[in-house]
C-alpha cells in the first residue's frame, strides 16, 4: 500500500566534516548519462544511441551570510587563494532530506568536494533583503542512501 505522504522540499540538513550546516537552498543534485550517437553504415532510417560517461552539476549551497568565523568560508578561502602551489583539501558533504520528525528520509553524499565559486548577493540599498552567500563545489561522484522506507513507497 502506497504512503499518502510525500516527503517535503525545506526539511533538509548539510553536513560537512561531521558538522550541521544551516543553508537556505542547495541545487545541482542531478546526474545524467551522456550518450554517443553512431551511424551505421547503409541504414539511413536511424542512429545508434550508446550510453558514454555519467555526468554531475556541480553542487550549490545557499544561505544567509554568516559574520562570524566559519569553518566553510576558510576553506573555499584556502582552496581558490591558495593558488595550484598547495593541494586543494577534498571532504565529503551529505544532504540529508528529513521527515516531519526530523528523521533522514534520503541522504546524497558527495565525494571529494571541493570549492570553485563563492559569491556573495548583490548590496542594494533600495531593497530589505538578506545578504546571501552561495558556495559552489564540484565533487567526484555522489551516493544516495535511504532509511528503506522511502524507495520502498516508491513501488508500491
Amino acid at each position: 500500500m502506497a504512503s499518502n505522504t510525500y516527503p517535503v522540499g525545506f526539511y533538509f540538513m548539510v553536513s560537512l566534516k561531521g558538522e550541521n550546516a544551516a543553508f537556505q537552498e542547495v541545487s545541482g543534485i542531478s546526474k545524467e548519462l551522456g550518450i554517443e550517437e553512431v551511424v551505421s553504415g547503409g541504414e539511413n532510417r536511424f542512429k545508434y544511441r550508446l550510453p558514454t560517461t555519467s555526468s554531475s552539476q556541480n553542487l550549490v549551497l545557499k544561505r544567509a551570510l554568516v559574520p562570524e568565523e566559519s569553518g566553510l568560508v576558510d576553506w573555499c578561502v584556502s582552496s581558490m587563494d591558495g593558488g595550484l602551489g598547495i593541494t586543494i583539501q577534498t571532504n565529503d558533504i551529505s544532504v540529508s532530506l528529513l521527515d516531519a520528525n526530523g528523521d533522514m528520509l534520503v541522504m546524497w553524499t558527495f565525494h571529494k568536494a571541493y570549492p570553485i565559486k563563492y559569491s556573495v548577493s548583490d548590496l542594494k540599498s533600495q531593497e530589505n533583503a538578506l545578504v546571501i552567500e552561495s558556495i559552489e563545489l564540484a565533487y567526484t561522484y555522489f551516493e544516495i542512501t535511504d532509511n528503506g522506507t522511502y524507495t520502498s513507497n516508491l513501488f508500491d
